[in-house]
């Protein structure tokens, strides 16, 4: 089983509250993402706009996936800007995973701003089906004794 924390962006938000720090256009705020049990695996996709795929960083540790990804701001002072609004840094996701997932098999791919991640169930968080067995054997009757 798959477990989403909604805390942890929760917590980041409380803090950019209580400490005065609202965010600017200059810094992304999350990575937006959807996540979905396909058969017999998950689905997780996150947008990444404008990210060099060499700069995402994928891992597992403890239980716990890990997405980081880094967007390089245009560095040319001779530029006028009319608008400035796209997001640059460092993005970061994590979730935690259940005990039913096979870490070693997880795989990903990026292609148009979008990474993909394939998260398979372990062949014991499978479901399956129990055969019942069936006793063969014929019941053996007791003997009759005769009261003569």
């Amino acid at each position: 089983m798959l477990r989403f924390d909604p805390f942890s962006d929760l917590d980041s938000m409380t803090r950019n509250l209580l400490t005065g720090q609202t965010g600017s256009a200059r810094t992304p705020r999350f990575m937006p993402m959807d996540l979905c049990k396909i058969d017999d695996h998950y689905v997780l996709t996150a947008d990444l706009p404008g990210i060099d795929p060499g700069s995402v960083d994928i891992s597992v540790d403890n239980g716990t996936l890990t997405i980081s990804a880094h967007r390089t701001a245009r560095s040319e002072d001779s530029v006028q800007w009319f608008a400035n609004e796209r997001f640059f840094g460092s993005y970061r996701r994590q979730l935690s995973l259940g005990e039913g997932i096979d870490t070693a098999a997880i795989s990903a791919t990026y292609e148009n701003g979008v990474l993909t991640l394939t998260i398979p169930l372990a062949e014991r968080a499978k479901p399956r089906r129990i055969e019942i067995a069936h006793n063969t054997q014929k019941s053996v009757e007791a003997p009759t004794v005769d009261a003569d």
